[in-house]
């Protein structure tokens, strides 16, 4: 089996274009399924609906929760579906094994006073300007404008931006791309960053957007850094990772009359039901309006 986890990793490294960080998620998963067929001596060849059965009870018995057996699965799925692929099986067992009913978690997001509040963090007295303000200033705005992951955005390289029509050609999960937007405050700040980024680089080249203090390109643990400081230096008291501004961006848009398809082409969901969660976000949002500006005065 670990030669077909091998090759496995591979293929979505090669063929799929699956980041680092999601290699290792499923190596993780798929070393943690090897090791239960190994303590029972069953053949993942030859696995049947019984065992797997028993196998998810063993991962309960953990107290693994809904969610993280979800994802097993997802990947074990994804896992026989190559070895279909490959001729290793007839058919894919995991595909009518269905995932355990998942609570509904509600994405967070900031605010948008709080979310102008971060974006003005240059202005703050506290606040000492650098060679990087304008780059660090550029990837909350991105962040917030694009809805980018923030592997994506790690990943823009020069040539993939449009400035005449302001979008950014972004490729997100599994080598799929899409077209993303940015508007009149990242276009200034974009302008400037431009100007002073042969700073940074002093002296090399780089064909990404985003680059560090040696000049090579910006990682995502850089920048989730770069917004744990802000938010300590502007004293929000969430916790703001470079995902709850994607939460925010997707939200904010909705809260403001975006369609749920358009929302859905700009997250790069491939399933509408991923980017429908953030509906009862929105929907909440239009409870507090209503009972804020609905007051009964009746006594």
């Amino acid at each position: 089996m670990k030669d077909s986890i091998k090759k496995f990793l591979s293929y979505l490294e090669i063929e799929r274009n699956y980041s680092s960080n999601t290699l290792i998620s499923y190596q993780t998963e798929l070393e943690k399924y090897e090791e239960y067929l190994q303590k029972h001596t069953i053949n993942y060849l030859k696995i049947n609906k019984n065992e797997i059965r028993e196998y998810l009870k063993y991962l309960d018995s953990l107290k693994y929760k809904n969610r993280s057996i979800a994802k097993n699965l997802s990947t074990l799925r994804s896992f026989y579906r190559y070895l279909v692929k490959e001729n290793k099986l007839e058919k894919n067992i995991f595909a009518s094994i269905k995932n355990p009913k998942l609570e509904k978690k509600l994405p967070n997001f900031v605010s948008e006073i709080d979310m102008e509040t971060i974006l003005n963090f240059p202005n703050l007295e506290t606040y000492q300007k650098t060679i990087y303000t304008n780059r660090d200033l550029l990837l909350l705005e991105m962040l917030y404008d694009t809805g980018c992951r923030v592997s994506e955005l790690a990943s823009i390289k020069l040539k993939d931006i449009d400035k005449e029509e302001r979008k950014i050609k972004i490729l997100g999960k599994g080598g799929k791309e899409r077209i993303v937007f940015y508007g009149e405050y990242t276009k200034d700040t974009l302008k400037e960053y431009l100007e002073n980024r042969d700073i940074i680089l002093n002296g090399k080249t780089s064909e990404y957007l985003f680059v560090s203090k040696n000049s090579s390109k910006i990682t995502s643990r850089r920048i989730a850094q770069i917004l744990e400081d802000i938010i300590e230096l502007v004293a929000i008291k969430n916790n703001v990772t470079p995902h709850t501004i994607r939460h925010t961006f997707a939200t904010h848009l909705l809260n403001n009359g975006a369609d749920l398809r358009s929302v859905q082409e700009l997250l790069g969901h491939s399933s509408l039901s991923t980017t429908q969660i953030y509906t009862h976000v929105s929907n909440e949002h239009l409870r507090q309006v209503y009972l804020n500006a609905h007051k009964d005065t009746r006594k």
